[in-house]
């Protein structure tokens, strides 16, 4: 597999190796050994998956106190996925990295604790999937504001879908 460094240098973008034929393509979407030998020493605990329609957001979300690492990925679509540093103390607090995730490329992202995360499908539909290093807690969810100017996110689409929980999100300068 290929690693790329991002601009907030502990989220990583993973590129499977991916082997095709006429019949199709096989790739291995997770092996313990080789994520420790990247750096990603966690032990995953849950394993969600999501199918959102076009323009839809979901995020930016993060847990205090228990807080989730996320190895994402899109099994069919297409996403713009977001990483927000919520480090305190990093030199990089309050930026944000992101990246195309998508069934055609096969490309995962690696958001390790202390960041929140979001994405906004840009395809018809996405399924999308992810292991987490800590359980669900909604007692700890934090969710940040997708349009917050002190972060500035890019997203490619100016009018997302969002829930009632993504609509009221907190601001960073808030927090």
């Amino acid at each position: 597999m290929k690693v790329v460094k991002t601009n907030l240098k502990e989220c990583l973008i993973i590129e499977p190796i991916s082997f095709e034929d006429p019949r199709g393509f096989f790739l291995e979407s997770f092996n313990i050994k080789k994520y420790k030998d990247i750096g990603i020493h966690y032990d995953f605990v849950q394993d969600n998956h999501s199918c959102s329609k076009k323009n839809v957001l979901r995020g930016l979300h993060y847990q205090q106190n228990c807080p989730q690492g996320k190895l994402v990925r899109v099994v069919s679509g297409e996403v713009f996925d977001v990483a927000v540093d919520l480090r305190k103390r990093s030199e990089t607090y309050g930026h944000y990295t992101s990246v195309v995730l998508s069934a055609e490329n096969k490309k995962q992202f690696w958001i390790p604790p202390g960041f929140a995360h979001g994405f906004l499908v840009t395809s018809d539909y996405a399924d999308f999937e992810y292991k987490c290093t800590e359980f669900y807690s909604p007692e700890n969810e934090v969710t940040i504001r997708w349009d917050d100017p002190s972060i500035n996110i890019k997203w490619p689409c100016r009018n997302p879908f969002l829930s009632e929980k993504d609509l009221s999100g907190v601001l960073l300068t808030d927090l």
